[in-house]
């Protein structure tokens, strides 16, 4: 069973997923965010299934109900019409398909060059003592990495949202 409910999980992540960025249904950001949220919920199932139940209360709570939030009220403040009679630049899908083939590279080089056999991340069963020891001293660099990333945004929303003074 657990079997099951893993594949389904992950097909559903996978799916949800793609529908976030190839929308086939509509070409409103809305939707395409809410096939994010689902995607979310998906990963928490997933989460779930890993005996992970505090990481999937988080990714509920914080991912799919605050910073979902964040990302509809931006929606809301630009002006949807003009995005939507935007063309796709050419350059940009060649820069997208550029970095998401570096990133996959990057990945497999990584799995291969593990030991077979091997694992990575001790199991903690969803104590976050032991959740907190591993992500503050091990993976330190790319949890502040993230904090950043995170930064970065907030700031580009800032900009986005606001209006010419001229």
């Amino acid at each position: 069973m657990q079997d099951a409910l893993f594949y389904t999980f992950a097909f559903l992540t996978l799916m949800f997923g793609f529908l976030v960025i190839a929308n086939p249904f509509s070409r409103n950001p809305v939707t395409s965010a809410m096939f994010l949220v689902l995607t979310i919920i998906s990963l928490a199932g997933l989460f779930v299934l890993l005996h992970a139940f505090f990481l999937a209360a988080v990714q509920v709570l914080v991912y799919a109900g605050a910073v979902m939030v964040l990302f509809l009220f931006v929606i809301m403040l630009l002006d949807l019409k003009a995005e939507e009679r935007r063309k796709i630049k050419t350059l940009g899908v060649v820069g997208g398909l550029i970095s998401t083939g570096a990133i996959l590279a990057i990945f497999l080089s990584s799995l291969l060059k593990a030991p077979l056999g091997a694992t990575q991340s001790p199991v903690v069963e969803g104590g976050t003592v032991a959740l907190a020891k591993l992500l503050f001293t091990q993976y330190l660099l790319p949890f502040e990495i993230v904090s950043l990333l995170l930064l970065v945004a907030i700031v580009g929303v800032v900009l986005l949202s606001k209006k010419d003074l001229k």
